[in-house]
């Protein structure tokens, strides 16, 4: 499978929305996801593809042999001290392949050359986002706090972070494994 990773230019409107909406699909059934989530990633969809120079410039999506299975974005503001990963989602039908991994890394590597020293990332503690807690584990984050989820706090958000090394010691990363 030949991938690589293409900037929002290369998509419509509606992408970075039906990638959320497949990939979280498990998730929005449960009881604990919420009508505002929907309405956030269609905001970031189309907030992305209305400011292609600013937060379209912090995201890119993954095609595998000519499809689009994922997409991973981040937050620079904060530079240069901290780098927040934002989504790192991939279809359900192309995960276990170490998607999640490659898009991370990359996202790591983007950091690295704006030399932003701390990268940070946010998770749930449930079930169905285990897989990312490992990924996230496997590429050398370390996590550094549990708080109450404010849409529900009887779960936990976990945050992860990695002090990046200079850019020519790039991380590395196990695959994911399922």
């Amino acid at each position: 499978m030949t991938c690589q990773f293409v900037s929002l230019t290369e998509e419509r409107p509606g992408t970075i929305f039906r990638l959320l909406q497949k990939s979280y699909a498990v998730w929005a059934e449960e009881e604990l996801s919420e009508p505002d989530e929907l309405a956030e990633w269609y905001a970031y969809d189309r907030e992305a593809f209305l400011a292609p120079d600013s937060v379209g410039a912090c995201l890119f999506f993954t095609r595998c042999d000519q499809r689009t299975v994922g997409f991973a974005s981040w937050d620079p503001r904060q530079a240069p001290e901290v780098g927040i990963v934002g989504h790192n989602c991939v279809l359900p039908e192309f995960r276990g392949r170490g998607l999640g991994a490659r898009q991370l890394r990359e996202v790591l590597r983007r950091f690295q050359q704006k030399r932003i020293r701390i990268a940070r990332v946010t998770t749930l503690d449930h079930p169905f986002f285990v897989p990312a807690q490992r990924m996230y584990q496997a590429c050398g984050f370390r996590e550094v706090r549990r708080t109450p989820w404010p849409r529900h706090p009887s779960i936990c958000q976990v945050t992860y972070e990695q002090t990046l090394c200079p850019p020519a010691e790039s991380p590395t990363c196990r695959q994911e494994r399922r």
